[in-house]
């Protein structure tokens, strides 16, 4: 993917989950049902959901009626629910599309009334018109003409941060390829039956290594690659390739697919290595 990213909200195609839960109360609320029961299941307490939702319990209990039927809720009797695997897939494909619609208000709409913060690539004077672009990962401001210009709002010497008001334009950058590593969990031989060579050599190119699951910590150690991230690593890998950094994630076999689907949520490009010994 090249360039800054383009975006298409409320197409107002039937399929499109932002059109749905945005523009139908009734999904919105069928949405808001679902994550309520599973939070609190298998105890539900409808009279708690009608109050936190504002609608009544009556309007609640046809909702749950309606996703037993639709085979997203199941009944326990007595007052007692769970969300089924169907319901738990459509709450995640909807809350990452609600997802990537709030990082494209947060990014590329809010941008253009807040205040951004960047480092100065250069001394810099209050009420200067610089142009501010991404390196590395991070967001520059330098007195020459970029794609995105603002102004900034304080004087700041060369390494320091600086606000950035009144940003227009298109922060010029590529997002960064993203290595999806898969490695044997314990039981199909963990770390032992990994493609160490092949492995670091994958690894050695990335700027940013993150590790799921300690098969894959363990096997980035055998290879002499530390990784940069374990707890949190999935999302950090993500919001690294979104700033332009090339990043790999090690992952034991049972994620693999999972965060594939994550992947693709997001758009970010990616290339698959599979890393288990033959």
């Amino acid at each position: 993917m090249s360039g800054a990213r383009g975006w298409c909200f409320l197409t107002e195609r039937p399929d499109d989950p932002l059109y749905i839960i945005l523009r139908s109360k009734r999904e919105a609320t069928r949405f808001q049902i679902l994550v309520e029961i599973a939070e609190h299941q298998p105890a539900v307490r409808q009279q708690e959901v009608a109050e936190k939702l504002g609608i009544t319990p009556q309007a609640v209990s046809e909702y749950i009626r309606e996703l037993v039927e639709d085979g997203m809720v199941r009944s326990r009797g007595r007052g007692r629910y769970e969300v089924t695997h169907t319901g738990i897939e459509w709450v995640l494909f909807n809350s990452e599309a609600l997802e990537s619609y709030a990082r494209h208000v947060t990014r590329d709409i809010i941008q253009q009334v807040a205040v951004w913060t960047a480092v100065a690539a250069e001394p810099i004077k209050k009420g200067d018109t610089v142009g501010v672009y991404m390196e590395n990962g991070w967001l520059y401001a330098a007195k020459k003409e970029q794609s995105a210009l603002g102004e900034a709002i304080m004087d700041a010497a060369p390494g320091t941060d600086v606000g950035i008001a009144r940003l227009s334009g298109i922060i010029d950058h590529r997002e960064g390829l993203v290595h999806v590593c898969k490695v044997p969990r314990i039981q199909r031989g963990g770390s032992r039956n990994v493609d160490t060579k092949g492995l670091l050599a994958i690894t050695g190119n990335a700027a940013m290594v993150g590790a799921v699951g300690l098969e894959a910590y363990i096997a980035l150690e055998s290879a002499g690659r530390a990784p940069d991230m374990f707890f949190g690593a999935r999302e950090g890998v993500i919001e690294a390739a979104f700033h332009g950094i090339e990043c790999a994630l090690v992952i034991v076999d049972e994620e693999f697919t999972d965060f594939l689907k994550r992947l693709e949520t997001v758009g970010l490009n990616y290339a698959i290595h599979d890393l288990i010994a033959r």
